[in-house]
């Protein structure tokens, strides 16, 4: 007697080895891509290079959407800004020595903004690695070593076998908190050599969570229960970590006056009765946060930008929770938690006692009283103004990108963002040329909504160039570009340290509205009148535009001198 299972007919070897056997014409390049769709990626950017054409090959015919830019840097931007609003780790697409050099800046900008990038470049041929000189293209006698001290970590492939494994340790260092721009390298023979591999399937390359010490958030816990003037200062990890509701509860619970970094803008409501905004560049509440008798810092590591220049000196006990380890008590001796801000503001959530504090409220708004009287006695309405004009036009979910320019400097101290990770600028390296593909890379991220670039005429034209790629894109951004003739913010430094001297500190520049139009990308030249009007009519339609403002702003008076 047969049963059914008995007939039941085997592959032979062949078959088998048939079934695993690779499609033809796959590359080492289609390994990557494989990789990376494995790994949930669905957008990357970059630039074609030489070295780098198998790879940009593979992409062609993969489901990846490719966004192109015209320069590698601004390529590397856009990337930093998408990573920044999905949480995502961002291909970033990059040919050998000049190509890859170019994006050494945005990778900077991405480490000091913990920005998850995944740069991915070529190499030379193998036989031209080991430091042999042999006069290959675009060779570096140590490619890598230009990167090792600028990206969280570098991660190399010498053979097809190696590209798997190497692209997903890659990705998941750049997602462990703290989030940071990684480094793949890969020659140009092995991208575009075929494979016998099979394709890749199964990619895991789950985040390590950074959890903090029990015995650490517990003495936390106690000291802030039972502290008399307890405050927040809250910077850009909290953001990353999505943990702006939890800093808010813990507030509340503990009635703490915040204070949010230039990094941390939005991590706390602007006009809560416990907010102190974001006014460190003043000495009022640089005095403030010194009479703190305890200071609880999360996700920042308090450098120049976020304690007055270094101005900056606690008197009572200070709690910092932070990711970077190497931030940790960097300036100042704390109980330090190494950990993620959610998790560690979870944490003293299920620990903290509820605090009563009726003066805390009073004290911020005595606070900020003092801010505005100092404000009022000089003569920067105008500044003010023009903040103003920006926040009515901008949507409040909309996100905005400023480059180092006067105008931005005002916006880290008094623009409110409406919404936690909605400003970014790139004060965390402090280059120029951040705020347009950043944007543009946003746009990608999200293309239903408008969002805004504000840059000054001298940054803009590190960016010009991306224009075509905006209208190329059909991406929705509004380009502000506000014209003062020069490098507006130098030129005030260099006035006020070198007795009225100046030098390279003016301009030449185009005719930015007519330079627009000829990218088919439509602009207008307003007044700090009608900005209001124009920036709301240009972000309510659809596609690139650009918006210029001929204006000379200045500083608020600096108080850390």
């Amino acid at each position: 007697m047969t049963h059914d299972h008995d007939l039941v007919l085997r592959p032979t070897e062949a078959q088998t080895a048939a079934a695993l056997a690779p499609p033809p014409g796959r590359t080492g390049g289609d390994l990557v891509v494989e990789t990376l769709r494995g790994l949930g990626a669905t957008t990357v950017f970059g630039l074609p290079g030489q070295h780098a054409l198998g790879l940009f090959d593979a992409v062609g015919r993969s489901d990846l959407r490719l966004v192109t830019l015209r320069v590698e840097n601004n390529a590397g931007f856009a990337a930093d800004a998408y990573g920044r609003l999905t949480g995502e780790a961002v291909p970033l697409l990059l040919s050998t020595g000049p190509g890859a050099l170019t994006a050494l800046p945005a990778l900077a900008e991405a480490a000091a903004g913990s920005a998850p990038v995944l740069a991915i470049s070529s190499q030379v041929p193998t036989a031209g690695l080991g430091g042999g000189r042999r006069g290959h293209l675009h060779e570096l006698r140590d490619q890598a070593a230009s990167f090792r001290d600028v990206v969280k970590s570098v991660h190399i492939a010498r053979t097809p076998s190696q590209i798997p494994s190497v692209v997903a340790e890659a990705w998941e260092s750049a997602l462990t908190a703290p989030f940071g721009p990684v480094w793949v390298e890969i020659p140009e023979d092995v991208l575009r050599a075929e494979t016998v591999l099979p394709q890749v399937t199964g990619m895991d390359a789950t985040p390590h969570e950074l959890a903090p010490r029990p015995e650490l958030t517990a003495l936390a816990a106690h000291w802030l229960s039972h502290a008399s003037r307890p405050v927040i200062i809250a910077g850009g990890g909290v953001v990353r970590a999505d943990a702006a509701g939890k800093l808010r509860q813990l507030a509340e619970r503990l009635n703490a006056p915040v204070v949010t970094t230039f990094g941390g803008k939005g991590a706390f409501p602007w006009n809560h009765p416990l907010s102190l905004q974001s006014w460190l560049e003043d000495r009022h509440t640089t005095d403030f946060l010194e009479d703190a008798d305890v200071l609880l810092v999360v996700g920042s590591g308090l450098g120049e930008l976020s304690s007055n220049y270094h101005t900056f000196f606690p008197t009572g006990r200070v709690v910092q929770i932070e990711a970077d380890l190497g931030k940790l008590e960097a300036n100042h001796p704390a109980l330090g938690i190494h950990a993620d801000a959610r998790l560690a503001l979870q944490a003293l959530l299920e620990t903290v006692e509820p605090r009563q504090d009726d003066q805390a409220p009073e004290r911020v708004r005595a606070l900020l009283a003092a801010v505005a009287e100092r404000l009022g006695g000089q003569d920067v309405a105008l500044e003010q103004e023009l903040l103003t004009s920006i926040r009515a036009a901008l949507p409040p979910r909309s996100p905005s990108f400023w480059d180092m320019t006067i105008l931005s400097y005002w916006a880290w101290s008094a623009f409110d963002p409406k919404h936690p990770n909605t400003m970014h600028s790139a004060q965390g390296a402090g280059g120029l040329g951040y705020a347009f593909p950043a944007a543009l890379g946003a746009a990608v991220a999200e293309p239903d909504t408008p969002v805004l670039a504000v840059s000054g005429d001298g940054g803009a034209m590190y960016s010009i160039a991306e224009l075509a790629t905006a209208r190329q894109h059909d991406l929705d951004v509004t380009w502000l570009i506000v014209d003062d003739g020069g490098y507006g913010i130098l030129r005030e430094y260099m006035t006020d340290a070198f007795d009225g001297r100046t030098a390279a500190t003016e301009l030449t520049r185009p005719d930015f509205a007519a330079l627009a139009a000829s990218f088919g990308v439509p602009a207008t030249t307003t007044t700090p009148e009608t900005l209001r009007t124009d920036l709301t009519r240009a972000l309510k339609t659809p596609g690139p535009s650009v918006v210029v403002l001929p204006a000379t702003l200045k500083m608020f008076a600096p108080t850390h001198l």
